[in-house]
This record gives C-alpha cells, sequence and structure tokens, in this order.
C-alpha cells in the first residue's frame, strides 16, 4: 500500500453548506463523486481533497458551528475497492469543546490502487 502524509487545508462555504478539504501541494487529476461527496484523486490515486455538499446535514451540526471548527484531520483509504474516510475536528459549543469523528465508507468502481493519506488540516 502507499502512503502520504501531508499538511492540509479545509474551508467552509456557509452560504452553499459545502465544506472543502485538501491535500496541501497536491494537484487533483481526476474526480469521483457520490451522493453527497466530490472525492478528488491525484495522478499517483492518492485522495487529496473532498467535497461534502449539505455538510450541516452530514456533520449534523449547525452551520455557525461548522464556521468555527478546528484541529481538522483527514485519514483516507483505499483498499480493495472501499473507500474510507475517517474524519476528526473539534468544535466548542456553548464553551464546552466536542470532539467529532465521523466516517464515510463505500465502495468505489473502477477500483483504485491501494493508497493511504493523513492529512492535518492548517
Amino acid at each position: 500500500m502507499k502512503n502520504l502524509k501531508k499538511p492540509g487545508e479545509y474551508d467552509y462555504d456557509v452560504r452553499n453548506d459545502i465544506f472543502f478539504f485538501k491535500v496541501k501541494n497536491r494537484e487533483y487529476s481526476h474526480s469521483i463523486e457520490l451522493n453527497n461527496f466530490v472525492i478528488d484523486f491525484d495522478e499517483e490515486n492518492f485522495i487529496v481533497g473532498l467535497q461534502i455538499f449539505h455538510a450541516s446535514e452530514f456533520f449534523r451540526l449547525a452551520k455557525e458551528i461548522l464556521r468555527q471548527v478546528n484541529g481538522f484531520k483527514m485519514n483516507a483509504k483505499v483498499m480493495e475497492g472501499e473507500l474510507r474516510i475517517d474524519l476528526g475536528f473539534v468544535s466548542t459549543q456553548r464553551n464546552k469543546v466536542i470532539h467529532h469523528s465521523p466516517t464515510l465508507i463505500t465502495e468505489v468502481s473502477p477500483v483504485p490502487p491501494n493508497t493511504n493519506v493523513v492529512s492535518v488540516m492548517a
């Protein structure tokens, strides 16, 4: 399995309710669309980007909270045709720090090579 560990960045478009994640200094070459997600791959088939549409629904958080998340981490793995993206971040609600760790798991076709990406967002 090929591994990649790189810093990343994220942004939230509150108006359109879209969360964006990108591995820094990696350009995407192709994307796949899955329901409310767009997943970007680079030339080496590493996952280098993720867009989540209707993000407040997916995360089950208010848009105001999504605007202020921090400590973001993404671990994206493709293994034998299964795509698994583990996300982690922190939000503050009513002066209480809350850790979130949603996961997206789906099958992808055609099957890309096995890869693993760990990215900690700035």
